[in-house]
Parts: structure tokens; C-alpha cells; sequence
């Protein structure tokens, strides 16, 4: 009896989902649109589709997904109503957070976000703790009682906490957590010291406030999904959400942990975890910069030595967020973003989209201005009776309208020449993008492979590949569907941290060891009640390091030291390793500088059995035979009969662009002076001549 393992993506126009036979049969796959007001029924409608392909609901075994639905909801402000309770005479904290802005410093018309909770639904509640963790002024439980009941009247029904000083005793915090729900039997409370119990006030402070925001929202949908399964009789109990740091946590995870904040990114990581595990770790593919395309945003991340590269700090919708993350910049570049002209005359495109509802003016569902997918279509890229398979016909001459008269008429231009204008314009777009965080990391774009995914990303990549100067493109199979696929690629993985700043040279091995063997035996009860108390974990240790009188950390891994158990000459191994660190980060190091201990970071990872594209058989050498020519333009001016191939019948003979290559989820645009092959494990590989 055949066991299918379930991956579903949910992005905001398509929601992607890949079957995989988890003895190693065949892959199937299905995109259906994404239901924006109800994410789980199109996932439904997803599961349902595979049960008239003859899988039954009883051969599932296992089912992750990647979620949007708290991305969507902070970026919507459409999350929780909540109130603050903080302690006394920390009131202004959310107010006046740092000196820092957490986008371009040198915007003049800088303004910070509206606070998620407003002075009036935050309150002061008598009571503290000094920074070694001994209680300076007994918790005023009736401050607690007169705030909730206060709250309550106002609506509330979510929660944060956030004390001074909890990440190093939150007895005060789990005793307000007590009263709350005796006073609101079915609370949601989010503490700082379960959500982020790291030093620093704000970036303490909005990662709570962000949790309390959307946790309620992600239960609703967590519970809509669970009930939905259930009553299509998919009743495996190994049911996953991706988190931002590529591993995947069960989905009645989601509440009452502090977890929520750790979904934020969800929907990205997904394909960033299959490319690092995929391509880098199982293919060899050492250095790689991702462009996940789909109908909203355009995701960019690096992977160096087959690992993708991770953050413990950063923003999310300017919203400060210090839960460690692959490091993913998103920018509003999709299928379905908007062009229009501007006050002054000139085209621009974004940073709105269509979404998928209504959608780009060529799926004929009552969109009204032209997309970058309509863009796509005039300029031939797209073949309009194809996508999805047929199941999607495109509207050609619509397309050709909402340009003609809303964009080509009023600048003078052909219908072709603005559709091109759009497709350069959104082009510039990432690649500007992805320049900025190369430059950012250090990255010498040339040495990299650019691998897009999503369903737009292959008919762009080759075209932002020669504006940064990458000779390389490497599409994978089904890129469509490949961050679904990556739901399939990752391990259960919980992160914990505890924040204890001491010198270095001054801490005892004994000590540290009971922070991190406390730290662990969080992480295992966490996996017990998760009902994963028999399953394997490795346990993987780390420490913020900084010079004295530094204001960041650097995170130090430990592993490759002999510090299981903590011991004096692992201790002076971790120094050495921070200098070194420190040297290729900064290009100095201080030998003679004391170094401090920041935080203690444990990872737990609990192995799952992952999907794997294996190496297929001999190649045809043969070259592969187009299936019928299309008219292409990459100006609007000069047009090429280009042929279209079949991406199943392509071999290892290279192809010359311009050619098209087709298939069920995407479509691969290969511009002049680029050849085109079939690699032994199926992938495209596109490379510039010359």
C-alpha cells in the first residue's frame, strides 16, 4: 500500500501542493488559486483534487505546509486587538524604542509604524526584577486584576506581558499569565520570557507584541485546517507549519508557546530550504542566490557553501522581530504586481498587486489594471491556452486593451514597447534588489548560481541574470511547486535562547553547562508534548559573543569544539573561534579585548525523512525537437520567432535562446545568448555565451 508524504505551500495568488510517494514513486503535483478570506479551503480543494487522481485520504501520512496567513494579516494590519501590561514606569518603551530606524536611515519623511497597542490599552503593573533575576519589589497582583478586568471591558482578548528583566526570572510574568486566564478563562497571553527571553527592552518588547498581534489569527486558521483534514478523513496526526528558520514545528504548536512570531516567514523558507537542501547539500551546488516569483512579492536569499545564510534580528513590515530566520529579503514584485503611470508621466511598476483576487487583467476574473503577468503574455513569453496545464486560459486581447489604453496610448508607444517597458522595469527591480543585499553580505555575485522558482521566477530569471552579470541560471523541476516541495525537505526544529551576560575568561564550565542542559531539557519537553518524546533530536549549542562595550553580538556556533560537557579548554576554543569570526565579519579582531557572553542559544533538531530529486538515468544526447514557434519580444521593437519546447522532452543537448520551454507550473524564458540542457538530475541549466 503506497504511503504519500504532503507538502502545500499557500502563496497569495496560487496555493502549490506536491504528493510524494514516500517509497520513492512518483511526484504529483497540483496549483490551484488561493482563497485570500479562507487559506485552508483552497489547500482543501488542493487534497481533493489528488483524491479523484486515486490516492486515498488514509494513504497520507504526513502533511506540512508553509502559511502566508500571518505575513498577510501584519502586513494587512488585520491581526488581534491587544493590550500591554509592562512594569511600572516602563510605559513609553513601545513609544520611544531605539535610536534606530529600521529602514533607509536617511529618509526625511521617515515615520514610524502605527503602534500595534495604543497608551491607552497598556498598562503599568507594579513589581520588578533586577538584572541577576532576585525579586527587588513583590508582583502587585491586584494592579494584574484591575488591567485585565480593564482590558476585558475594552474587548481585549489577547495578551502581552512583558516585564523587565523576565528573561532572567519570569516568575512575575507566569503569575500575571495565571491571573489573566482565571480572570478570561480562554486568553490568548503572550510572555516575553517564553516568546524572546534575550536583554534589550524594544526588540524584547515588539516580538511580544507581534505574537499577541497574530496568534489568535493563526489558531483560527490552525483549527479551520486541523477540522478541515478531519473531515476529508486525512487523519494522520504528523501534521507541520514551515517557521522562518526552515524547520517545521506541529501545527498545534501554533498556540499558547510564544511560537507564532516564528511563522512570519514561513511561506518563503519553504523554497529556500529545498534550494540549501536540494541543490546544495544533496546536489553540490555550492553558492546560490534564490528568486521565488509568484503572483505578489519576489523573495531573494543567499546560500554559501550550501547552507542558506540565517538572521537573529531584523524587520518585518518595519516591525522590529528578533527570532532567528533564513535571511530573506521580500520585495512587492509578482506576477500580479501593478504598472501605472505616475504624476509626472512615467511608467512605474508596484509596489501594489492584483493578488489573486480579482488577479492580472488576462485571467479574466474582473481585474482592471495591467500586471507584469499581462506584460508577460503580450511580449509572448506565456502561452495563453497552457497555463496550468489549459486549466487557465489567458486572455490575450484583454491584456493587449488595459495596456493600450491605460499605459501605451497616453506615453505614445506601441502596445508591445510599454508590455516590454513593464517587463524591463520589474527586471531592474530585482536585480537592484538582489545587488543590495550582495553588497550588504559581502557577495561577489559572479561565482553565484541564480535558481528561480515560483511560478513567474523562470521567465524572468535569465533577463535579471544578465543585468547583474550571473552567467548561470539553474531552474529545478516542477519550480512552480518547488517551495511545496521544500515542506518535504525539513526537519522539526525548535530554537531556544536565554540571555546571561558574563565575561568570558570570569564563567564557570559548570554554570554554562546547566544553562544549555536547561535550555535542552526545554526543547525535549517541548517534543514530548508534542508527542515526539520517543523521536530522535540532536541538540546544537551556540553563544552571542561580543567584545566588552560592544552594542551587537555575533553568534558562535560551537560545534566541531569539544564543549559537551562545558569545559576550561573548550571555553578558550570558543574565544579563539570568535576572534576568528569576528575577523571575517569586520576584517579586525581585538586578541587583547575581554570578550562577553551574551546569550545561550540551543537549536533542537528532530530528523524527518526527507524528499530528494535522485539522479535520473542516461541522457538523450539527441537534440530535443520543438514543439511550435511563438513570436517573442524583449524591447517591443524586435521580434523573434522563437520555438517552444516541451521541458519533458528536453535532453542533455543544449538548446540556443530565444526559445521557450513549457510545462504545467511555469515557464522558462531563454533570451539571445543563452543555451539551455537538461542536467542528470532534471534541472534546466541556462548559461550565458561568451
Amino acid at each position: 500500500m503506497p504511503t504519500y508524504r504532503l507538502g502545500v505551500d499557500v502563496g497569495g495568488t496560487h496555493t502549490d501542493l506536491v504528493l510524494a510517494d514516500a517509497n520513492g514513486g512518483d511526484i504529483l503535483i497540483e496549483k490551484v488559486h488561493s482563497t485570500p478570506a479562507n487559506p485552508s479551503l483552497a489547500v482543501l480543494d488542493g487534497i481533493n483534487r489528488f483524491f479523484g487522481r486515486g490516492v486515498s485520504p488514509g494513504d497520507i501520512d504526513f502533511f506540512s505546509h508553509g502559511t502566508t496567513v500571518t505575513t498577510n494579516a501584519l502586513l494587512e494590519m488585520k491581526g488581534a486587538a491587544i493590550g500591554l501590561l509592562i512594569t511600572e514606569g516602563f510605559r513609553a518603551v513601545q513609544e520611544v524604542q531605539t535610536q534606530a530606524r529600521e529602514t533607509n536611515q536617511f529618509d526625511l519623511k521617515f515615520s514610524r509604524p502605527k503602534a500595534l497597542v495604543p497608551q491607552r490599552l497598556t498598562h503599568e503593573i507594579a513589581g520588578r526584577m533586577d538584572y541577576r533575576g532576585n525579586e527587588v519589589t513583590p508582583l502587585r497582583e491586584d494592579d494584574v486584576r484591575q488591567a485585565v478586568r480593564a482590558l476585558s471591558a475594552e474587548g481585549i482578548g489577547s495578551f502581552a506581558v512583558c516585564y523587565v528583566f523576565s528573561f532572567a526570572n519570569p516568575d512575575h510574568e507566569r503569575r500575571t499569565a495565571e491571573i489573566i486566564r482565571e480572570e478570561i478563562p480562554g486568553a490568548f497571553v503572550s510572555l516575553s520570557s517564553d516568546v524572546l527571553p534575550r536583554i534589550r527592552e524594544w526588540p524584547r518588547l515588539s516580538t511580544t507584541l507581534l505574537n499577541a498581534y497574530l496568534e489568535p489569527v493563526l489558531v483560527r486558521y490552525a483549527d479551520d485546517l486541523d477540522s478541515g483534514l478531519d473531515a476529508v478523513n486525512v487523519s494522520t496526526p504528523r501534521r507541520f507549519v514551515m517557521q522562518s528558520n526552515g524547520g517545521v514545528m506541529p501545527l498545534g504548536a501554533t498556540a499558547g508557546r510564544g511560537q507564532t512570531v516564528h511563522t512570519l516567514l514561513s511561506g518563503p523558507a519553504a523554497g529556500v530550504q529545498a534550494t540549501g537542501y536540494i541543490l546544495g547539500e544533496k546536489q553540490g551546488v555550492r553558492h546560490i542566490v534564490t528568486m521565488d516569483m509568484g503572483g505578489t512579492s519576489c523573495d531573494i536569499a543567499f546560500i554559501q557553501d550550501g547552507a542558506p545564510l540565517e538572521v537573529t534580528e531584523g524587520a518585518i513590515a518595519d516591525r522590529r522581530l528578533d527570532v532567528p530566520a533564513f535571511d530573506i529579503a521580500t520585495i512587492s514584485a509578482g506576477g500580479g504586481t501593478i504598472a501605472r503611470l505616475g504624476a509626472s508621466g512615467l511608467l512605474s511598476v508596484g509596489p501594489d498587486s492584483a493578488g489573486a483576487d480579482p488577479g492580472p487583467v488576462c485571467y479574466g476574473k474582473g481585474g482592471d489594471r495591467p500586471t507584469v503577468t499581462d506584460a508577460d503574455l503580450i511580449c509572448g513569453f506565456l502561452n495563453p491556452g497552457f497555463l496550468l496545464g489549459g486549466e487557465t486560459p489567458l486572455d490575450g486581447t484583454a491584456a493587449r486593451k488595459i495596456v493600450e489604453d491605460g499605459l501605451a496610448a497616453p506615453m505614445g508607444l506601441s502596445v508591445d514597447e510599454a508590455a516590454a517597458g513593464i517587463v524591463r522595469l520589474i527586471n531592474a527591480r530585482m536585480a537592484d534588489e538582489i545587488r543590495v543585499q550582495a553588497a550588504k553580505k559581502v557577495i561577489e555575485l559572479g561565482a553565484f548560481t541564480l535558481v528561480p522558482f515560483g511560478g513567474a521566477g523562470p521567465v524572468h530569471a535569465a533577463m535579471v541574470a544578465d543585468e547583474l552579470g550571473i552567467r548561470r541560471v539553474l531552474v529545478p523541476p516542477n519550480p512552480g511547486a518547488f517551495s511545496a516541495l521544500g515542506l518535504l525537505c525539513s526537519d522539526i526544529v525548535h530554537d531556544y535562547v536565554r540571555s546571561e551576560v558574563c565575561d568570558l575568561g570570569a564563567l564557570a564550565p559548570d554554570h554554562a553547562e546547566t544553562l544549555f542542559d536547561t535550555l535542552e531539557q526545554q526543547g525535549a519537553a517541548d517534543l514530548a508534548a508534542e508527542g515526539l518524546g520517543d523521536a530522535d533530536r540532536q541538540f546544537i549549542r551556540e553563544l552571542d559573543l561580543r567584545y566588552a562595550g560592544q552594542g551587537y553580538e555575533i553568534r558562535t556556533p560551537l560545534d566541531g569544539i569539544d564543549a559537551s560537557p562545558m569545559n576550561a579548554a573548550g571555553l578558550a576554543a570558543i574565544g579563539n573561534r570568535f576572534h576568528e569570526l569576528h575577523q571575517a565579519m569586520h576584517g579586525h579582531s581585538a586578541l587583547d579585548q575581554a570578550i562577553e557572553v551574551v546569550s545561550y542559544r540551543v537549536r533542537v533538531r528532530s530528523p524527518v525523512p526527507k524528499q530528494d530529486l535522485p539522479e535520473r538515468g542516461p541522457l538523450s544526447e539527441d537534440p530535443a525537437a520543438p514543439t511550435g514557434t511563438r513570436a517573442v519580444t524583449f524591447d517591443g521593437r524586435t521580434h523573434f520567432e522563437a520555438p517552444v519546447y516541451d521541458r519533458a522532452w528536453l535532453t542533455a543537448s543544449a538548446i540556443d535562446g530565444p526559445a521557450v520551454i513549457e510545462q504545467f507550473d511555469s515557464t522558462t524564458v531563454l533570451p539571445h545568448g543563452w543555451t539551455a540542457r537538461l542536467d542528470r538530475f532534471g534541472n534546466i541549466v541556462a548559461e550565458r555565451e561568451g
